[in-house]
C-alpha cells in the first residue's frame, strides 16, 4: 500500500501530515502512519486546532482542569496545543534522531493575530519555544512584511522556524534572505548552525483556486486551457529560486560552518477541484530535497493510486515562466492575486483563532466548578 509514498520518500520527498489531534496521538494512529506510511513530521495550524478541540474527542479532562484553574481562555488554548506538540514530538522524536534533526519535525504557530506585529511575533516565537521544549519543534512564522524581520530574529536566536503562507516568488526570496540574515546573526553569535532548522510553506492550490475562478471569468478556449496550470508553475519557479540561492556564495560560507537549507515545504496540496487528479499537487511536485505536507485524504489517496515518476520539477523552468506569462497577458494580474491570498490566508487562521477561542471559552464555563 505504501510503494507510492516509499517512492516519493526515495525521491528525497519528505512526507508530514498536515493534521494534529489528541485522539490521533493517543489511539497510536500517528505512531502507525510513522511506521507503515512514511510520514517523517506534522504541521499544524489554527484551523486544524479549532476542529480538533471543537470536536472535543480526548481533552474533556484538560479543560476540566484549566477551568478548576480559572486560566484565561488564551492560556488554555496554548496549554492544550503546546500538549498536543509536545506528544507528537515525542513520538517523532526517533525520526528526529535518525535524520539528524532534519525531520521528525513538529510545527506550531504563533497567534494569528500577530501576523503584523514584528515584535510581538518574536516574543510569542520565543514563548512556544520554551513552552513546548522540545528540539524538534518548528515555530510557525508567517511570511507577512512584518514576519519576515521576526524570522531573522528568531533563526539568529537559535530557534528552528516554519516560514508559513508564501504565494509569491518575490516573498519566497525575502524569506530565504530572512533565513540567511538569522543564520548569519547566529553565526556572530557563536551558536551551533547545525542544530538550526527551517522550512518555507509555499502554498499551492490555493494558487490554482484563485486564478482559475479569474479564468472561468474570461471564458474562452483559451484561459480554460490554463486552468490547472499556475499552481504548478508558482511552486516550481520558488524551487528555482531556491536552487539558486543556495548555490550562491553567500550560502557557500554558511555551508562551511555547518548550516542546513532551509527547505522548501508544499503546502495546502489537497485538490480542490475535483475535475483534477486528487494527486496532483503530489506526483507534479516532485524533487529531492523538498517537503510535501499532506491532508490524510491526499495521503491516502497517493498510497493508495499516486503515479510517482520522478523529478517532476527540474527542466519545467521554461514551461512554468511560460504559463504564468501566459494568464498574464489574459489581464490577470499575478501580483494581485499572491497578495490576495496572503491576506485572506491570515484573515482565515484569525478566523479560525477566534473561533478556537469561542468554542475553548464556552467549554472552560460549561466545565467550571459550581461557586461555594
Amino acid at each position: 500500500m505504501a510503494d507510492a509514498l516509499k517512492r516519493l520518500s526515495d525521491e528525497g520527498v519528505a512526507i508530514w501530515l498536515d493534521d494534529l489531534s489528541r485522539k490521533r496521538i493517543t489511539s497510536g494512529n500517528l505512531a502507525e502512519l510513522i511506521d507503515q506510511q512514511h510520514v517523517v513530521g506534522v504541521t499544524t495550524n489554527p484551523s486544524i486546532f479549532q476542529k480538533a478541540i471543537s470536536s472535543g474527542d480526548g481533552y474533556e479532562q484538560q479543560l476540566t482542569d484549566l477551568a478548576t484553574r480559572k486560566v484565561t481562555v488564551d492560556e488554555a488554548i496554548r496549554m492544550i496545543t503546546t500538549a498536543d506538540v509536545r506528544d507528537a514530538a515525542d513520538i517523532l522524536r526517533p525520526v528526529y534522531d535518525s535524520t539528524e534533526g532534519q525531520d521528525g519535525r513538529v510545527s506550531i504557530e504563533v497567534d494569528p493575530r500577530l501576523a503584523h506585529n514584528t515584535a510581538a511575533t518574536i516574543a510569542e516565537a520565543k514563548q512556544l519555544a520554551w513552552l513546548v521544549d522540545r528540539p524538534n519543534t518548528l515555530i510557525k512564522i508567517p511570511a507577512t512584511e512584518a514576519g519576515l524581520p521576526a524570522i531573522t530574529e528568531v533563526i539568529g536566536k537559535g530557534i528552528s522556524v516554519n516560514v508559513t503562507l508564501i504565494f509569491s516568488l518575490e516573498r519566497y526570496r525575502a524569506v530565504m534572505d530572512a533565513y540567511l540574515a538569522g543564520l548569519e546573526k547566529a553565526k556572530a553569535a557563536g551558536l551551533d548552525l547545525s542544530k538550526i532548522h527551517s522550512v518555507a510553506s509555499f502554498f499551492v492550490s490555493r494558487v490554482d483556486s484563485e486564478i482559475d475562478k479569474r479564468l472561468d471569468g474570461i471564458g474562452t478556449d483559451e484561459a480554460k486551457a490554463l486552468k490547472g496550470k499556475a499552481a504548478l508553475a508558482n511552486a516550481r519557479l520558488a524551487y528555482e529560486a531556491y536552487e539558486e540561492v543556495f548555490g550562491s556564495e553567500r550560502w557557500a560560507a554558511l555551508d562551511k560552518a555547518q548550516a542546513n537549507k532551509q527547505r522548501p515545504l508544499w503546502a495546502s496540496t489537497g485538490v480542490k477541484d475535483p475535475a483534477y487528479k486528487d494527486t496532483l499537487y503530489v506526483v507534479d511536485l516532485v524533487a529531492p530535497g523538498t517537503v510535501n505536507t499532506m491532508p490524510e485524504a491526499t495521503l491516502e489517496a497517493t498510497a493508495d493510486h499516486g503515479e510517482v515518476s520522478g523529478d517532476t520539477i527540474r527542466g519545467t523552468y521554461e514551461q512554468a515562466r511560460a504559463e504564468l506569462d501566459a494568464v498574464a497577458k489574459l489581464g490577470i494580474s499575478y501580483d494581485d492575486v499572491v497578495q490576495l491570498l496572503e491576506d485572506e490566508g491570515v484573515e482565515k487562521f484569525e478566523a479560525s483563532w477566534n473561533d478556537l477561542l469561542k468554542s475553548t471559552e464556552a467549554e472552560l464555563k460549561r466545565l467550571a466548578p459550581a461557586e461555594d
